[in-house]
């Protein structure tokens, strides 16, 4: 399958989404499991089996896992909602990757350091939002901050990294020194956090992105920048404009700017 009959068929299936959403019965509907299954399909035949596309895609839930005789259906529908929304930004990333990066020929399926961070990235907010849904409403990391989104984010880190450091200084620059979120130090990657909140729009999430792109060019072991922006309660209008902008070399360091959920 050539690049563009793989873009046009995924943005086939992005479409049908929302046909999707107004079907009754939600997940266990025929019209969800075809498109389900179909999607599948057309993933693996693009990216592979057992790559990381598929993973991320089977990895989506749209139903509730513990609920009861008293639970409503809005709670049923909202966790249905979510899922349409996780899967439509994993589709829509894969358009883009296709676009970027072309569709690889390789034939191993092994996860290289940058993909395994990209996919923390991708479904860092699958995983916040299933923290939420704990057995007996027991207590869970609530994401109401930045320090709390550097937190979950480093423990997850540690899933693929044995050497994680926090809170790194960078050399001065501009008379001052900063420190990054995160230091892969075998990896030589680099990785910021942000957080959207109010006040905080999106030409101050790209002005803030420059400068720390800036800031972290001078660091001896940057060989690879990933700026993860959660957004989400999606204050970023335009998420696609902003990584578009700024995923891209600067001075020789390559730059991802990940936004999510969109």
């Amino acid at each position: 399958m050539n690049q563009e009959e793989a873009i046009k068929r995924i943005e086939q299936q992005i479409s049908n989404i929302e046909v999707l959403r107004r079907v009754p019965r939600r997940a266990s509907s025929p019209e969800f499991n075809k498109w389900h299954r179909d999607t599948q399909i057309i993933i693996t035949k693009i990216f592979g089996e057992k790559t990381r596309h598929i993973n991320d895609f089977d990895g989506i839930s749209y139903h509730v896992n513990f609920f009861s005789s008293n639970t409503p259906d809005s709670y049923f529908d909202k966790f249905y909602q979510e899922g349409l929304d996780e899967v439509t930004s994993i589709l829509q990333s894969f358009v883009q990757e296709i676009n970027d990066f072309g569709i690889s020929t390789a034939t191993t399926n092994k996860l290289t350091s940058l993909d395994s961070v990209l996919k923390i990235c991708h479904r860092f907010h699958m995983v916040a939002r299933q923290l939420r849904s704990r057995h007996s409403d027991r207590p869970t990391l609530e994401i109401n901050d930045e320090y709390d989104v550097q937190d979950l984010f480093h423990s997850l880190l540690l899933l693929d990294f044995d050497d994680v450091r926090p809170e790194e200084w960078t050399p001065s620059y501009a008379g001052s020194s900063s420190r990054v979120d995160f230091l892969l130090k075998k990896e030589q990657i680099i990785i910021e956090i942000k957080k959207t909140r109010k006040g905080l729009a999106a030409r101050d999430v790209g002005e803030q992105l420059l400068v720390d792109i800036q800031k972290y060019q001078s660091h001896p072991d940057c060989k690879m920048l990933i700026c993860f922006v959660y957004d989400p309660e999606n204050k970023i209008t335009n998420p696609y404009g902003i990584e578009n902008d700024l995923s891209r070399e600067f001075e020789g360091i390559p730059v991802k700017v990940i936004i999510n959920p969109k």
